[in-house]
């Protein structure tokens, strides 16, 4: 059954889809040289700016934050991508191969969305989109320990879950913002 909330997903992973398509035909695939370290970083500098643009309520560079959920949720899915790919020592690999890894990881990070929402009863629609970019601050700060710990945890969701909590509350915020309706 398709629910609200799933098609707003759709409308948005669909744009965001289509920027890295078209950014993988554009670069290809150089974010291979990357670790996962520095992707993580990459998110941290588009979250900071997000959150330091909510709090001083102006922005000097005209680029709209949209653009920096957008890129939230593109570079998780490369950190995930990059996980599916650790032993492949590859740097360039094609769109079409990429496709498959990226839809993927949609399906398993919207399945996980669908399971939260059961449970919570959709709260995030409640919130406000500086909570949820404190909320990425704050998985991006997880994700930086876990990796400083060679990925090791106790008790904790593993790298995989900090990314796609990311990616869903990048998509809920772009959601609150309207972004599934432009076109």
């Amino acid at each position: 059954m398709e629910t609200k909330t799933n098609s707003e997903y759709t409308q948005v992973i669909s744009r965001c889809k289509e920027l890295f398509r078209k950014k993988t035909l554009d670069y290809g695939t150089s974010w291979r040289i990357m670790r996962l370290a520095s992707i993580t970083d990459q998110i941290f500098i588009k979250a900071q700016r997000i959150r330091s643009v909510q709090e001083k309520g102006s922005q000097k560079i005209d680029d709209p934050l949209e653009d920096d959920f957008i890129g939230i949720i593109n570079y998780s899915l490369i950190a995930l991508i990059q996980i599916s790919f650790k032993d492949d020592e590859r740097m360039e690999l094609p769109f079409e191969e990429l496709e498959k890894h990226y839809d993927q990881w949609v399906d398993l990070t919207r399945g996980l969305l669908e399971n939260k929402n059961h449970d919570y009863g959709e709260a995030w629609r409640d919130m406000r989109v500086s909570s949820m970019t404190d909320i990425i601050l704050m998985k991006l700060l997880r994700l930086k320990q876990i990796e400083d710990n060679q990925g090791k945890t106790l008790v904790s969701e593993g790298i995989e879950a900090n990314y796609q909590d990311m990616i869903n509350y990048a998509v809920f915020c772009l959601i609150k913002m309207g972004y599934h309706h432009d076109s």
